[in-house]
């Protein structure tokens, strides 16, 4: 068997489909189907169940899932190890979308000056999603919220940020100088689906404040979040950064008084992963950017980074 191969049955296990495996791949279904024969025959057994509508692993295939995994591993570090020289390179980049279009632009624009020959990819999915690809080595680093269980990978906390209050800004509470726990228990909520984070993040907040939030909107998107709120559907509570690129005159984003909901950004990688020179000059620079938060603030705000 050769690598081609074992990325080839790779791709068809994961997707459970050789029509879309062979798109991927970049091969005619017929020709990815004959690479997967080849691979059977020198097993000596097939990898998959053929069914007229699914696909499944044998005993087999399962036990070869986990070895071409390594191999592959193995051989990607070693490529990365012998050309590794700090500067060149790539580094896989992700964060959950409650963080990547806040954090991410000046971050990855400090990178790019600093390190001008290397280059970045950048991915943006839910958390339980990312979790699974740092531990499948498909990503470097990560940047995350908590709360969440990763029992395998490295986690550094890296800044608290506050999470705001948002109100339409003809809403009564706005004219208040003091905004309570007590003012907003009754108000309807818009919300984030429940594989977003930052939705634990809320519910446990208020739980904490003895009250459950009466979420009458769940969206997907953190934009469609602050426009229902504009639109008097309801107040939220939004993190710091994004509130701080919103220039919106329809909102307004308000601290509440005594204990502030916040919370913790954080770096995951894999220590089982070759780390290159070049992914502990990116993660250097987050630390950077994370600690440059002004003091007595919560939040860190993506245009004080310094390299």
């Amino acid at each position: 068997m050769d690598l081609e191969q074992l990325r080839h049955f790779l791709k068809v296990a994961e997707l459970r489909n050789f029509t879309r495996a062979a798109d991927l791949v970049g091969l005619s279904q017929p020709a990815l189907s004959r690479s997967i024969a080849r691979l059977e025959t020198e097993l000596g057994q097939p990898v998959f169940e053929r069914q007229s509508r699914h696909l499944t692993l044998t005993e087999a295939g399962e036990l070869l899932l986990g070895r071409a995994q390594q191999i592959l591993a193995l051989v990607e570090d070693t490529q990365l190890e012998i050309g590794d020289d700090g500067q060149s390179g790539r580094v896989r980049v992700a964060a959950i979308p409650t963080i990547a279009p806040f954090f991410l632009p000046e971050l990855l624009k400090r990178f790019r000056a600093g390190f001008p020959h290397a280059s970045v990819i950048v991915q943006e999915d839910t958390t339980d999603k990312l979790l699974q690809k740092l531990s499948d080595g498909e990503v470097d680093v990560a940047i995350m919220a908590r709360p969440f269980e990763a029992r395998s990978l490295d986690i550094e906390d890296l800044f608290e940020e506050e999470l705001l209050l948002v109100l339409p800004t003809d809403h009564p509470l706005c004219g208040k100088p003091q905004i309570r726990i007590g003012d907003i228990e009754s108000l309807p909520f818009v919300l984030l689906g429940e594989a977003h984070c930052l939705t634990d993040n809320v519910l446990s907040f208020c739980r904490h404040k003895a009250f459950q939030p009466l979420a009458i909107e769940r969206t997907s998107q953190l934009a469609t979040v602050q426009e229902l709120v504009s639109l008097n559907h309801g107040v939220s509570l939004i993190p710091a950064m994004a509130q701080q690129l919103d220039t919106s005159p329809s909102r307004t984003y308000r601290s509440l008084s005594g204990t502030r909901p916040t919370r913790k950004i954080v770096m995951v990688s894999n220590p089982h992963r070759f780390q290159s020179r070049l992914k502990q000059g990116f993660q250097q620079l987050l630390r950077s950017c994370s600690q440059s938060s002004p003091p007595g603030r919560l939040t860190a705000r993506p245009g004080d980074c310094r390299p």
